[in-house]
């Protein structure tokens, strides 16, 4: 931040003076001359290829490529931080730190619609390739590779506008630190590594931490300090259940395992964003308080696993909360279910639908409910049915969230199974009104994501038979009004148009 606020500054400055009688108009010109003196056909042939690589057509087609590579692997953050610097660096060069100079005595060996500070050819290529490296390279030696390339290319690029008497040498050399300087520090701080890495796998939608190296050894260390309990090897486990944390696998000097999920300040941002979204498509839900912290995630869903315990509730036992970094992150260490198959790949059998259905029950007795009932959290161990992930769990929630629990639960058991045996078991434990109201409210985001995906994958048409076998019930409607929706719909608006506006603006004004 202090490097990028520096060479912004530094543009400033420069802006100003050459608002004035420009101070530095003779040194460039005689640089420019210089070129000119010693200039032949072949490098003028040279000069103007590598000109031409700042051509808007080559540099909207370079930044077209690089959406939508990202868009197919998934990378929403990736694409959204990269699409924000091209918008910034063309505002900021073609309007805010914009000043026109004179043209020089030296003529011009391409065309050139005017000179100005910074130059506005070199901005966009060096931002377009500085951004596709920090977005779309791995980090460590191959990003540091790729950006010596990419800075090699741009000060070949520089040497060639002034080459070709295309640009003054302050023009050139600034935008290209300016373009550095803007990629560095916007992908550090929407998109950091440690959270947001850059892998060759899709789907970027989750924010995981990466879990080698200094990671897994700092949390071998906070479990042996602040447990007693010796890790031997850290390893991914279920990450694609798993978007709002980053579960692992620990494996004890035993062979035993344990089960570890790090929330981190990346989560704790990511769930408050989630939370504001869900706000402005549906309203102020009882349930859109977001947490402040990753501490306050771990802690939560450490109380919530031993209040379900305390309730009969078939869920791990938790050795408690583990800090990796102070206020960055933490983990919760439970334990580790050997011997169990996800639901989703489970035999269900009638045991197992009325153990889920039992569960439903019970949340509805003790007052809370899950909030995220799908395959992922559900697991089948010796033909019993065992509850995982409780961090969304929400204590004494509206009949409307413990309606959807009922649903999502009865979809879920009929995935692998048949909706009519499903419901036939349910009548024992519900009455047929309570589950036409949970249908009725099983709408739209009250269907988790991967369950939604799971029945547009199946070929019969779980929910509607549903609907059939239960006695009718008008739709119960999600949406709901408050002051704070219409202000986060209102500044989502804005922000869009000003976003919108700025890219046009930096068009406007001309990229060259």
């Amino acid at each position: 931040m202090w490097f990028g606020g520096g060479v912004l500054l530094f543009g400033v400055v420069v802006a100003t003076l050459f608002r004035r009688p420009d101070p530095f108009h003779d040194a460039g010109d005689t640089i420019l001359r210089w070129f000119a003196d010693h200039e032949s056909t072949t490098t003028v042939n040279i000069a103007k290829a590598l000109n031409a690589l700042t051509a808007v057509a080559v540099v909207m087609s370079a930044r077209v490529a690089i959406v939508a590579v990202l868009a197919l692997y998934k990378r929403w953050r990736h694409l959204v931080v990269a699409l924000a610097t091209f918008v910034v660096s063309d505002f900021l060069v073609s309007v805010l730190l914009s000043v026109e100079r004179p043209s020089p005595t030296v003529p011009a060996l391409v065309s050139v619609s005017g000179y100005h500070f910074p130059s506005r050819a070199v901005a966009s290529f060096a931002i377009t390739l500085f951004a596709a490296a920090a977005a779309l390279v791995p980090s460590g030696r191959q990003r540091f590779i790729a950006r010596c390339a990419i800075a090699g290319l741009v000060a070949l690029v520089i040497v060639a506008q002034l080459a070709l008497a295309a640009d003054y040498p302050v023009d050139a050399v600034y935008a290209g630190l300016l373009a550095f300087a803007l990629a560095i520090v916007a992908f550090r701080r929407a998109a950091p590594d440690d959270s947001f890495p850059v892998t060759s796998g899709r789907g970027g939608t989750a924010a995981h931490l990466d879990l080698t190296g200094a990671r897994a050894g700092a949390v071998k260390v906070a479990v042996r300090d602040q447990l007693g309990i010796t890790v031997r090897d850290v390893e991914p486990f279920g990450l694609a259940g798993s978007g709002g944390s980053s579960p692992l696998r620990m494996t004890l000097d035993d062979g035993s395992r344990l089960f570890g999920k790090i929330y981190a300040t990346s989560h704790a941002r990511a769930d408050r964003w989630y939370r504001i979204g869900r706000t402005i498509l549906y309203g102020t839900l009882e349930d859109e308080t977001p947490f402040g912290t990753p501490r306050r995630l771990a802690e939560y869903e450490d109380y919530a696993l031993r209040f379900l315990a305390d309730n009969g509730v078939r869920v791990a036992k938790t050795y408690g909360p583990v800090e990796l970094t102070p206020n960055r992150e933490y983990m919760l260490v439970t334990e580790f279910f050997t011997n169990a198959t996800n639901l989703g790949d489970a035999d269900v059998d009638d045991q197992v639908i009325d153990e889920g259905l039992q569960l439903i029950r019970t949340f509805w007795d003790i007052g809370v409910s899950h909030r995220d009932i799908k395959p992922a959290n559900l697991l089948v161990r010796e033909g019993h049915l065992q509850l995982v992930d409780v961090s969304g769990v929400e204590v004494r929630p509206s009949p409307w969230r413990q309606a959807v629990d009922l649903a999502n639960i009865m979809l879920t058991m009929a995935l692998r199974s048949d909706p009519d045996r499903v419901y036939e078991r349910a009548v024992l434990v519900f009455t047929p009104e309570e589950i036409s109201e949970g249908f009725a409210c099983a709408v739209g985001m009250a269907i988790p994501t991967e369950l939604q995906s799971r029945l547009e994958q199946d070929p019969r048409p779980l929910l509607e038979r549903f609907k059939e076998l239960a006695p009718a019930h008008p739709p119960v409607s999600m949406q709901t009004w408050s002051v704070r929706r219409i202000a986060y719909a209102v500044g989502a608006f804005v922000g869009a148009v000003t976003g919108v506006g700025l890219f046009l603006a930096a068009i406007e004004a001309g990229l060259r």
